[in-house]
């Protein structure tokens, strides 16, 4: 299953677009959402304005916890929950809430506070708690050369798979007869490797990308506190099948 979820990640990433300064996102923000959720809108098009900034790897998680509220979330998933109630043992919180949007793996917040959350994540930048380790991506001709730079400790190499944009038709439930987008929804994600703090490159063939199931994917590497719980993020990119 790694393998196939590595392979077409390979053919997602032969359209990595130009990245300004040094190549590296300032952060990672991934909001938790539902469709179902009457407060969440503003965060999704909080999501999508990071999205347009091009400068931050951007993720949507859509939890299944608010289906009962009269409308199941059509992009939700048991294991974005899951990730979520991770999170909050990492954050030493006892309850999770939506919109939440998780900063580096290391800070939450209302994530439809859109200047906070670039406002904190220069600030983690600024503190050494940003994305220090470099993640690129160089295709040569069959195959796909990933390159994650020096850094300090381990952590996972986590590959997750994402729709570039969805609109949704909510036919029932809080948000009933609204007509709203999301962007970057996670469909998929799987460790695919780890890193050890030396410098790193997983090769893999450029293979046929079934272009139709996602519309992108990113890198994370990631530190863990334990097997199920997540720590900080210290590195990422992200790509699509968007032009540039």
């Amino acid at each position: 299953m790694q393998i196939l979820v590595a392979l077409a990640c390979a053919a997602v990433l032969a359209a990595l677009p130009a990245a300004a300064g040094d190549g590296r996102p300032k952060g990672v923000v991934e909001l938790f959402t539902s469709q179902g959720c009457s407060s969440c809108p503003p965060a999704d098009a909080a999501l999508g304005k990071l999205v347009e900034q091009g400068d931050v790897v951007a993720l949507s998680y859509h939890v299944d916890y608010w289906n009962y509220l009269g409308w199941k979330d059509t992009l939700s998933s048991a294991e974005s929950t899951e990730r979520q109630y991770d999170y909050a043992r990492t954050l030493g919180r006892k309850s999770v809430y939506t919109p939440q949007a998780v900063l580096n793996g290391r800070d939450h917040m209302n994530g439809a506070d859109l200047s906070g959350i670039n406002r904190t994540l220069d600030t983690l930048d600024d503190n050494g708690k940003g994305l220090t380790v470099p993640v690129t991506a160089v295709r040569e001709g069959d195959r796909l050369n990933i390159h994650i730079g020096d850094g300090r400790g381990k952590a996972d190499i986590i590959i997750v798979y994402f729709d570039e944009q969805n609109t949704v038709d909510v036919g029932r439930g809080e948000n009933r007869g609204r007509k709203i987008t999301y962007w970057h929804s996670v469909r998929d994600a799987q460790t695919v490797g780890m890193w050890d703090g030396k410098a790193m490159e997983l090769v893999l063939p450029m293979t046929v990308m079934d272009h139709e199931r996602y519309g992108g994917c990113a890198i994370l590497v990631q530190k863990m506190k334990s097997a199920t719980v997540p720590g900080p993020i210290i590195g990422a990119s992200i790509v699509t099948d968007s032009p540039s």
